[in-house]
């Protein structure tokens, strides 16, 4: 699974990766993304090229009706049967997207003491994630409301020994055909085994959303203050 992650983005570097269009704007980062709040998203725009869209973490499918209290954890997908699932299928095969990720957060040991780990890329560069996007509108106000899951998938060997689950990372050539193409199956697949950095860091990131805007929460936790 992917339960948290992170956005420290460029604006000018998602434009040399993903074909970015569209006004710049200053991007405020990020460091303990919870579901259900608004994250940056990559999908196709309407014009040629892909647009930086806010959406709720967390998909609505456009026939949901109940309050949104009553929506199962929607914040991931599984890769195995993301094609089927009813809550995943027509985003799967209309509104794919990439949520770009700075890094994520998984957690080892027993509940009550765990520990979190931080990943990123070996490469510098922001994480592709694998993900849909939908538009339904929202159950309780009638307003349009736009949403986004992550799709995960079966964790390489590397990454086998923090968790069995891993975020489905593209790379960032494969982005349009990962949004466009008509086989996007193919592309369901864990990224090569060396393509994560990992340390351990504070465990005040156990709690969601605390210190979402505290960049020393993603600092190896020898030089953080527990």
């Amino acid at each position: 699974m992917c339960g948290r992650f992170t956005q420290r983005l460029s604006w000018e570097e998602l434009h040399r990766l993903a074909d970015l269009i569209g006004q710049p704007r200053n991007l405020a980062p990020r460091y303990n993304i919870a579901p259900t709040t608004q994250i940056e998203v990559l999908r196709p725009a309407e014009t040629g090229g892909n647009e930086l869209v806010q959406m709720r973490w967390g998909l609505v499918p456009g026939w949901w009706k109940k309050p949104l209290k009553d929506l199962p954890a929607t914040f991931n997908a599984r890769a195995e049967t993301v094609a089927e699932k009813p809550m995943f299928r027509t985003a799967f095969k209309t509104r794919r997207c990439i949520i770009p990720a700075s890094g994520f957060y998984e957690w080892t040991g027993k509940a009550g003491a765990k520990t979190p780990h931080y990943f990123s890329a070996r490469s510098g560069e922001p994480l592709a994630f694998a993900a849909l996007w939908e538009q339904a509108k929202h159950p309780g106000t009638g307003e349009p409301l736009t949403s986004a899951t992550i799709i995960v998938g079966a964790a390489n060997n590397w990454m086998n020994r923090f968790h069995d689950r891993q975020p489905v990372i593209l790379d960032w050539r494969d982005a349009n055909a990962w949004m466009r193409r008509d086989d996007p199956g193919a592309l369901l697949r864990a990224p090569p085994e060396d393509s994560l950095n990992e340390w351990i860091v504070s465990t005040r990131v156990n709690k969601a959303g605390a210190g979402d805007d505290d960049a020393s929460l993603v600092d190896p936790v020898e030089t953080v203050l527990l």
